[in-house]
This record gives C-alpha cells, structure tokens and sequence, in this order.
C-alpha cells in the first residue's frame, strides 16, 4: 500500500499492485486496473518511487 495525497489535501492509501497506468497531464492521475482514476498532488515520478519502496519493502519480508 501506498500513501498519496488527493488534491483536496486528504490522505489516501491506495494498493500499489492495483495502478495501471499513472499520467501527468499537468495534474497527476493514478489508473487503477478497475478503470477508476485519482488525482493527487504527487507528481508521477514520486508515486513511481512510492511504489518501488513498497515492491522493496515486500521482496524483503518474503525473505
């Protein structure tokens, strides 16, 4: 899981496993498998690095 932030300032913690696609069109938006988008205030390149902290994070506790 990962912890963005929507535009309205409200924290959100969405399942990393679930992006698809993420957009940067100024705003960034987050595409979930489901077909659902976010918008938040992270820029793409920071949900990016979310998401590779959290693929690290898991490989680790499979050890």
């Amino acid at each position: 899981m990962i912890e963005v932030t929507r535009l309205n300032d409200k924290g959100l913690i969405i399942n990393a496993e679930l992006i698809e696609k993420i957009e940067e069109t100024p705003d960034t938006i987050i595409t979930l498998i489901s077909g659902k988008k976010i918008v938040v205030k992270e820029s793409g390149q920071e949900v990016k690095n979310l998401v590779i902290l959290y693929k690290k994070e898991i490989s680790c506790r499979e050890l």
